[in-house]
């Protein structure tokens, strides 16, 4: 496995330092991340789930339908959400129908909510979760979150402003490149790889998660 700086000097050597540099994300300081009210993670989450295998465009037009629909994402309303409301939902033009997406706004609330009585709120939850363990993250998301799986839930951190790597088709062929994985990692053992590769680079470079997936996405082709 190369080091960050090698990895960095590919990167320039294809996009030059200013190319690199104008590309790079940051995450949000905790504290911001903290402060975040609950809802409006329920908000990002559900924005990320509607956008999933749909045009990011159309959502985002619709989005003060959305906010509407959903009383602003209020944890309590949305978790209580029921059949009634449900038949409404689905046949509402303010958003996009779609029933299991619908279905997921409450169980994501739910969710939230468990979250945010044994931690104090989400924001202090995701802004206390260890960046060295990123992919535990990931997985706790697919488990008990709804619909958060896969790319889904890795643009929702992202978004959030968490300190993350997203695992797009350039990342991934990167870390193959590097020998991390062999494939698209899928299995415990390869998350483990990565986040493994992540955590050297990070401790090589001070960069967080977020600067070293987009140097390792504008590494290679």
């Amino acid at each position: 496995m190369r080091s960050f700086d090698e990895i960095y000097a590919l990167a320039v050597a294809r996009k030059g330092e200013a190319g690199v540099l104008e590309s790079l994300q940051h995450p949000k300081p905790k504290a911001e991340i903290a402060a975040m009210p609950d809802d409006r993670f329920l908000a990002l989450m559900t924005k990320c789930i509607f956008q999933s295998g749909f045009n990011w465009k159309v959502v985002e037009a619709m989005w003060p339908g959305f906010e509407a629909a959903f009383e602003g994402f209020d944890i309590g309303h949305c978790a209580m959400l029921h059949d009634e409301d449900f038949a409404r939902l689905v046949s509402d033009t303010r958003i996009v129908r779609h029933g299991p997406k619908i279905k997921a706004v409450q169980e994501n609330a739910v969710f939230l909510s468990g979250i945010a009585r044994d931690h104090g709120s989400a924001g202090a939850f995701f802004a206390g979760w260890p960046t060295e363990n990123y992919v535990g993250l990931l997985d706790l998301l697919q488990k008990k979150g709804s619909r958060l799986g896969g790319n889904t839930g890795q643009y929702f951190l992202r978004f959030a402003g968490i300190d993350s790597f997203i695992l797009s088709q350039s990342v991934v062929n990167r870390l193959i490149a590097e020998g991390v994985v062999d494939k698209a990692p899928t299995s415990a053992k390869d998350k483990a790889a990565v986040q493994a590769a992540f955590n050297a680079w990070r401790a090589q470079s001070g960069r967080s998660l977020t600067e070293i997936s987009r140097i390792l996405a504008v590494s290679i082709d």
